[in-house]
């Protein structure tokens, strides 16, 4: 059964900076949310105090993608969920508050879209609601009403790869609500092995077959269903940079908040699987809204899972085509007219409805019980401006993971992860020239280089319901400027699930 996740990474970017909105340093604590997200949580567990659990199981795959192979998808023994037949209805909830301080770090000069190089830190909070109930076998129907507060380092510009999958570039000082999903899934079983389906968020327990299709239809996240990893996907239990948890160039579609409406379908059979899907883009780049009306501008998303044995240890292999349609600007066009009108550079002022297009190839590894590896490469069409994603063309990423039982604590994990993100040729010219990117631009670029990262954290499991997390990220040159960093940023992350 294909699993909405809990998370995804949070890209806000947007003319709308509001800035005007942003705290002084130090960030503003979250009292009032906290305030509304205790009934929320309290409600929820009441409500699933008669439902199984979700999985502890340290071993287990995060809820973001298919449980085809994990341990989850477990073989036909029978247990008590099976015995009580396939949960009808399920509310869960979760919060997660992450604090990051990023320490001053050398920066000659600032740009519109530059990380300050003073010492600041900065706070996000949020709750989810999971409601769900099932309207006929197979079907599932879900609702994840969400509080947010909170601003990311620098309101989540200066950096490509982006500091925090649980900043918003749209801070606010005060909570707010919006509902992040809502969406309808039906799976339609075609024989072989019996799977048991442990409960979960957005994941009703019960049982599927190992051959099956999956649809799901509503408003999600892309990265929900495409380019999922074992070990690096979810920013609210794992990482927390954005080209680690996904690949830095799949320029997904969505509205400032990372999700959007759309349809996909998943066919799993045997040792492999195929993902098709169709979305809607932003109105505009990185925009708060979406395009109308819907799939006018539009992405598709292709990608092939083949899963193997090696070393008698379990992995996949992921191949990803994407295609997005839309009103898109190129940096040669802007260079252009800049030159003819003498004004800065700007993609806006050149759209045209266009086509951008990308390449991911995605592996996990399981290398021992408790130790897993895991290795993205991404490719995408550089001339083109970023759409709703972060400005990166070419990424390289590599990591491992491991869990806490050889030192007595399997429910703590800790990993480690290296990323190389680059731009194309136009993009640093376009960037030298004063132009600005998705999330980067300092009016200037006289010496561009990659944008390397690596993010190290220790996740605590203090209690079956909450995890601590510690935190490591080091940039060496942030938005691809050698004049500037490298940058050390620090976080702290408490996430209590029910």
């Amino acid at each position: 059964m294909a699993v909405i996740p809990a998370c995804m990474s949070r890209r806000e970017n947007s003319s709308l900076s509001n800035k005007a909105n942003d705290p002084t340093p130090g960030g503003n604590r979250p009292r009032t949310a906290v305030l509304l997200a205790v009934p929320l949580l309290c409600w929820s567990v009441a409500a699933a105090a008669a439902d199984a659990p979700p999985s502890t199981d340290a071993t287990a795959p995060n809820a973001t993608g298919p449980n085809a192979t994990g341990p989850n998808a477990a073989g036909p023994n029978a247990t008590a969920q099976d015995a009580n037949g396939p949960e009808q209805w399920a509310i869960h909830g979760q919060s997660t508050y992450t604090q990051q301080f990023q320490p001053t770090f050398r920066s000659p000069y600032q740009g519109p879209q530059t990380l300050s190089s003073a010492a600041n830190g900065r706070e996000t909070f949020d709750a989810t609601l999971y409601a769900g109930f099932r309207p006929w076998q197979g079907a599932e129907i879900w609702i994840n009403p969400e509080v947010d507060q909170g601003f990311g380092l620098g309101n989540s510009f200066g950096v490509a790869g982006y500091l925090s999958g649980e900043a918003y570039k749209l801070g606010e000082k005060d909570p707010y609500y919006r509902m992040s999903r809502a969406f309808f899934r039906q799976t339609i079983d075609l024989g072989g092995e019996a799977q048991k389906v442990d409960p979960d968020l957005n994941q009703l327990g019960g049982s599927q077959s190992a051959n099956r299709v999956v649809i799901t239809i509503g408003k999600f996240a892309v990265v929900d269903i495409f380019d999922a990893n074992k070990y690096a996907h979810d920013p609210r239990n794992d990482f927390l940079n954005w080209s680690v948890l996904d690949i830095g160039t799949f320029d997904y579609a969505a509205d400032a908040w990372g999700a959007t409406y759309g349809a996909a379908a998943e066919w799993y059979q045997d040792w492999w699987a195929a993902r098709v899907g169709v979305f809607d883009l932003s109105d505009v780049p990185n925009s708060i809204h979406l395009s109308l009306p819907l799939f006018h501008q539009t992405q598709f998303v292709a990608e092939l899972e083949e899963r193997h044995t090696l070393w008698d240890q379990p992995g996949k292999f992921k191949f990803l085509y994407w295609l997005s349609r839309g009103n898109l600007g190129t940096y040669a066009d802007a260079l252009a007219l800049a030159a003819a009108t003498g004004t800065t550079p700007s993609t806006a002022a050149v759209r045209d409805y266009r086509s951008k297009y990308g390449v991911v190839l995605n592996l996990e590894q399981q290398l021992m019980p408790d130790l897993g590896m895991f290795a993205r490469v991404g490719w995408t069409q550089g001339g083109v401006e970023e759409v709703d994603f972060t400005d990166i063309d070419q990424s390289v990423q590599v990591g491992l993971s491991l869990t806490g039982a050889r030192w007595g604590r399997p429910d703590d994990t800790v990993g480690l992860a290296a990323v190389a993100n680059q731009i194309s040729r136009a993009a640093k010219e376009y960037l030298a020239a004063g132009g600005l990117g998705g999330i980067i631009g300092d009016g200037q670029l006289p010496m561009a280089g990659p944008e390397q990262i690596l993010e190290t954290y220790y996740s605590f499991a203090a209690f079956s319901f909450a995890k601590l997390t510690g935190d490591y990220q080091l940039v060496n040159n942030p938005g691809y400027n050698r004049q500037r960093g490298p940058v050390s940023v620090f976080a702290l992350r408490l996430h209590t699930e029910f």
